[in-house]
């Protein structure tokens, strides 16, 4: 039954004893063995797919052992496509975890379930690689943590982008004071214009071979309706955070990394679903403002309208720019992009000149603060990606996966992170692209979600403790409680 180990005690002690019963130690000398890591993957999904193919041209130290996903026809079709003779196809993950030849698992479901199979998988004496959006609720993030560290285990994070080569520089610049006083952080707006929408669908029964209960796992069960499976699961608050949570985790992640900023104190958000003429229910239509010590942040997305703005992806737009009272930084690059000083009685409006006793204007001719820094050169994105700059950097660095790293595309960067985290399972080091980082740049995004569910709430936040303050709604808004039986296996492998 697919349901036993989670609803029996006993048969549940004897699948996480199976699972760990090597040593750190042991297990680094099983692997130095043969220098190869078994891999399996759970989802076949877009980003599932992508995952299996960087694996198949990319990997040559690396067995694709195993395929889980609750859809059967996927299922097939994801097995063929793994060209791995051995590998072996699960309908339940929980099975899968049992299969001794994995060492590493690679999540890539619907965000609802990336916080449960992580810790499972720790359970489970598996490494992890888990895509964002890292959770759907800030308190899974904290249980993440908590799992990796009871279990010793190797967790990545699917925030690739952080490998771009400019931002070491980037951070080198903001480090140097040259920028002068720190004051916004801009990131742009997310935009993917998708009006009207993608329609409403009925409820009906789920099509053949597809365990829709198994999929909604710990979310609230809900009768079934073809937007609430594959793929469209994005825009229901049971399933996602929207595309806040989703695109917006990338840029987050890098403004965090380059600033070294731990979270922010003071949060605001505002919008709806105001204009897509669809069965979804996450934003259309956000933007946010959020307070972090010394500056602020503004973040947003649309969904409705892709007007290419200054700001804006797709547009030759400046991407993420961290703005100083002498100058700007644009993250992507690391260009730097002076500001003028001069007299500021100059700046003062003409018109027909002032009367008596107004300002009086000078010669003074306005000059750079600072040097202009050109960069690595290419688009000003983030990294890569559909709509975002397309792998700005030109110039060649050394990654933290150690390799050399110049024109990084998304594919690249992609890469560049899984060989990070098949490198950190042989190691047992701390991945780049680590689970601090990913809870952070979560909870950034969850905070902006709850403040907009909370009627744009002003939301205040502890940053070191990590719990909102002086707001009992908004913090029962950290944590949800998970369907039976999944609630009772999470109590049971930590402490919620």
């Amino acid at each position: 039954m697919p349901n036993e180990v989670a609803s029996n005690p006993s048969t549940r002690r004897v699948f996480l004893g199976s699972m760990t019963g090597l040593t750190a130690a042991s297990y680094s000398r099983v692997l130095g063995a043969n220098d190869r890591v078994g891999v399996g993957f759970i989802g076949y999904g877009l980003i599932g797919k992508q995952h299996i193919t960087n694996f198949k041209a990319s990997f040559p130290d690396v067995d694709r052992v195993a395929l889980c996903d609750v859809y059967k026809p996927r299922l097939d079709e994801g097995l063929a496509y793994m060209e791995s003779p051995n590998a072996k196809g699960y309908s339940d993950f929980r099975k899968m975890y049992e299969n001794k030849d994995i060492d590493g698992v690679l999540v890539a479901t619907p965000d609802h379930w990336h916080a449960l199979l992580t810790i499972m998988a720790c359970a489970a004496g598996k490494d992890v690689y888990c895509e964002k959006p890292l959770t759907v609720f800030i308190d899974e993030g904290k249980w993440m943590l908590q799992a990796r560290d009871k279990y010793k285990r190797v967790v990545a994070v699917g925030t690739q982008r952080n490998h771009n080569p400019a931002y070491p520089s980037s951070i080198k610049i903001l480090q140097s004071g040259v920028l002068g006083k720190i004051e916004t952080v801009k990131i742009p707006n997310e935009v993917r214009n998708i009006y009207p929408g993608f329609g409403k669908t009925p409820v009906t029964d789920p099509p053949p071979g597809f365990d829709y209960d198994q999929w909604l796992g710990p979310a609230p069960k809900r009768p079934y309706q073809a937007h609430r499976g594959l793929y469209h699961f994005r825009w229901f608050w049971d399933y996602s955070g929207g595309q806040l949570t989703n695109l917006g985790a990338h840029s987050v992640a890098a403004m965090l990394l380059v600033t070294g900023a731990k979270g922010p104190t003071k949060v605001v958000s505002y919008g709806g679903r105001i204009a897509l003429e669809d069965d979804g229910e996450t934003p259309d239509i956000q933007d946010c403002f959020y307070q972090f010590p010394g500056f602020h942040m503004t973040m947003g997305i649309r969904e409705a309208n892709a007007y290419r703005d200054s700001n804006a992806q797709g547009g030759g737009g400046a991407g993420t720019v961290i703005m100083g009272t002498k100058g700007n930084l644009i993250i992507g690059t690391g260009e730097v992009v002076p500001e003028r000083h001069g007299d500021p009685v100059n700046s003062i409006p003409r018109f027909v000149g002032h009367p008596t006793g107004g300002p009086v204007y000078s010669s003074t001719p306005a000059v750079p603060w600072i040097d202009a820094q050109p960069g690595l050169g290419g688009r000003r994105g983030e990294g890569g990606g559909a709509g975002r700059g397309q792998g700005a950097a030109a110039g060649a660095g050394r990654g933290p996966g150690g390799a050399a790293g110049a024109g990084r595309g998304e594919g690249d960067v992609m890469v560049l992170n899984k060989r990070d985290w098949i490198n950190c399972i042989k190691s047992r080091a701390k991945p780049f692209c680590d689970l601090e980082l990913g809870h952070r740049t979560a909870i950034v995004c969850n905070l902006g979600n709850m403040s907009l569910r909370l009627g744009s709430r002003i939301i205040q936040w502890d940053p070191d403790k990590q719990v909102v303050i002086g707001d009992k709604q908004a913090a029962a808004m950290c944590t949800r409680q998970y369907r039976a039986p999944w609630d009772g296996v999470l109590r049971s492998l930590i402490k919620v």
